[in-house]
């Protein structure tokens, strides 16, 4: 069965992954405590990736009317994310915002949906910043722009390394903003 969230989701396919895996754990997916566990995950990984589905486009209409070209700037956006790499849960914020140009602007609430469509993904921080610089510059054409990631990564403090607590900071900027971005991204 599908869900409507993640276009290509097979929930079947899913519960007998996490089946597979209690097994290769050597763990018994029947055992009364793991026996709802395979429906749970699946469930679990269909919330998490539900960023595929998001149509940024759609999200990122501006809003009708004349408004005046000042800085839109949301700071500290809360997400979590996945890493790619390990299937390991990395959480921050996020700062972006832009100086509105020919494409208009958008509610608040719209910027916010960019953040949570991407961080609902399979993800580097990497590319996650990227992806957002680059649906603000598609949909917005914006005069500027600023994305600031700040997270800290459980592939990083959990295994390998194991040092917990260490924030990476992902910063990208364009327009006017290049050369002298304002205050809510230098820090």
């Amino acid at each position: 069965m599908a869900d409507s969230r993640i276009p290509s989701f097979d929930r079947a396919a899913s519960e007998a992954a996490v089946r597979a895996l209690l097994r290769g754990l050597g763990q018994d997916p029947d055992a009364p405590e793991l026996q709802d566990t395979p429906s749970r995950v699946a469930d679990f990984w269909a919330e998490r990736l539900a960023g595929y589905g998001v149509d940024l486009g759609a999200e990122l209409k501006p809003l009708p009317g004349d408004l005046a070209p000042v800085p839109v700037i949301l700071e500290r956006i809360p997400f979590v994310s996945t890493c790619e790499h390990h299937l390991a849960p990395f959480e921050g914020h996020a700062t972006i915002g832009y100086l509105p140009g020919v494409g208009g602007t958008v509610g608040l609430s719209k910027l916010v949906r960019v953040v949570q469509a991407y961080a609902w993904r399979l993800q580097v921080q990497e590319r996650m910043a990227q992806q957002i610089a680059d649906a603000l510059q598609t949909h917005l054409r914006p005069a500027a722009w600023g994305v600031q990631l700040v997270a800290v990564h459980t592939c990083m403090a959990h295994r390998g390394v194991k040092t917990p607590g260490v924030p990476v900071r992902t910063t990208l900027m364009g327009g006017s903003w290049e050369a002298n971005p304002p205050g809510a991204f230098r820090g």
